[in-house]
């Protein structure tokens, strides 16, 4: 007798056939981008406006193209203590007045500093735009860097600092980018305790007058306006803004270490182990980047990807293993990272590497193929179809000064991608063989797994390297 097995439909309690393949994707919808003017003010601010009308609102973004990296080596994060004080007052606005500003224009106020930029974000109802744009140019030309404030944001730090040197994913990652750049200041990701100690009031100052400054600045502005009214505002606002540009600071080229080793962070009692390995890669405005991303995606950068499939699902090594491509503004860097079982550490590396090594060896399958380039462009679609979202992208763009129809041409780049490109990829910027390990938990269950894979080179969780 045959049997024969139907897995097409079923029919629920309710009636009706239940679908068990997922339905063919329908065409890809156009992305209706927003009436885009690009301007300069004789001060030298950049200003870009992008006319979204959908809702009474608008967000604003400034930057600063100076961050914690002009400042590592002398004093680590004081960058990012600038920008937490510079919200809490300026010469005619107390930090009471600046949160009742905020209340009754019904906005957001943040400030943030990353190794490349500073930033100042207001958001709120289109009416306050003025309001909102005054409040901005205020905490960015006339910040008072009140004492009681510094203290309170040093105090802060502290237990940030504290709770850091006792979390695997940041010793992990602040192991890693000292390993991969060497002297240069992208190395520095945090300071110590010691440092912020050392941090003076008169300090924040000095950067903010000397980095916060119109001439090379970006602002983006997307919400629900007419550009030619917004630009007159923002112009008589911004337009009387003096400033020199500051200096451009040389940085040594990165280390270029040849051949794999591991770097132990010894984390007393940890119960699994902290994988993060690495190499050099580019920033976004190398041609490859697209075709990096792709191949990311494949990888590991999705949750349908080959390294998701094979540790997490097949396995069962940990719960979400992830991949990512990591551009700043001078170098960039891919990265692999995982939380497993401490019995597990090596073999956990070992289908890593197996991983990194296949998709530089053959082409992807087409199905593979679709299905990312499906994923990217169906993320970055959903990623403009926001206020908050087209602001990034657009931030983006300017920043890292790419050709100006890059938002709009993106997805077609992407599909224009082939296998070989993704191969082409692989072999460029996932260097299996000279990638540089980083594996934080306790020595006494790691340590032998560890030295499977290289030369090991332990730390403590301060990052000082054992005798």
């Amino acid at each position: 007798m045959t049997t024969t097995t139907t897995t097409s439909t079923t029919t629920p309690a309710a009636g009706g056939p239940v679908r068990q393949t997922a339905p063919p994707l329908g065409p890809e919808r156009p992305v209706l981008w927003p009436k885009r003017t690009v301007r300069t003010l004789s001060n030298g601010m950049q200003v870009v406006l992008a006319e979204a009308r959908t809702f009474p609102k608008i967000s604003a973004q400034l930057f600063f193209r100076s961050g914690n990296a002009v400042v590592a080596h002398t004093s680590p994060g004081l960058a990012d203590m600038a920008s937490a004080v510079v919200r809490t007052g300026t010469a005619s606005r107390p930090s009471r007045r600046i949160e009742e500003d905020l209340r009754r224009m019904g906005a957001n106020l943040g400030t943030h500093s990353g190794a490349d930029s500073t930033a100042i974000s207001v958001s709120g109802l289109a009416e306050f735009s003025g309001g909102l744009l005054e409040l901005m140019s205020d905490l960015a030309r006339n910040a008072s860097f009140p004492a009681e404030e510094f203290e309170r944001e040093r105090r802060q730090r502290f237990e940030e600092l504290r709770i850091e040197r006792a979390t695997p994913g940041f010793l992990a990652s602040e192991r890693l980018r000292r390993v991969l750049f060497g002297d240069h200041p992208y190395a520095i990701v945090a300071p110590s305790e010691d440092q912020v100690a050392a941090y003076r009031r008169e300090q924040l100052e000095e950067f903010y007058h000397k980095y916060y400054s119109p001439a090379g600045a970006l602002l983006v502005l997307v919400g629900d306006f007419a550009a030619e009214e917004m630009f007159a505002q923002v112009e008589k606002i911004f337009g009387a803004w003096k400033a020199p540009q500051p200096e451009a600071l040389p940085s040594p080229a990165p280390p270029h270490p040849a051949g794999r080793r591991v770097h132990l962070v010894h984390l007393p009692g940890a119960v699994q182990a902290q994988v993060l390995l690495g190499n050099l890669a580019i920033t976004r405005r190398d041609p490859d980047w697209q075709r990096a991303v792709l191949a990311n995606s494949i990888y590991g950068g999705a949750f349908h990807s080959r390294l998701v499939i094979n540790i997490r699902e097949q396995k069962g090594y940990t719960y979400s293993p992830r991949s990512s491509v990591n551009a700043l503004r001078q170098h960039g860097y891919f990265s692999v990272h995982a939380a497993v079982r401490n019995e597990v550490t090596a073999a956990t590396l070992t289908e890593i590497f197996y991983e990194l090594d296949r998709i530089r060896s053959l082409p992807v399958t087409p199905e593979e193929l679709d299905s990312a380039r499906n994923y990217i462009t169906g993320v970055f679609s959903l990623g403009v179809a926001t206020v908050d979202g087209l602001l990034g992208q657009l931030s983006s763009l300017y920043l890292d000064r790419m050709p100006e129809d890059y938002l709009e041409t993106y997805r077609q780049r992407i599909r224009a991608l082939t296998a070989d490109d993704v191969l082409a990829a692989a072999r460029r910027h996932f260097d299996s063989a000279n990638a540089q390990i980083v594996i934080v938990g306790d020595r006494a269950h790691v340590a032998e797994q560890a030295a499977l894979f290289g030369h090991v080179t332990e730390y403590d969780a301060q990052g000082k390297q054992a005798q």
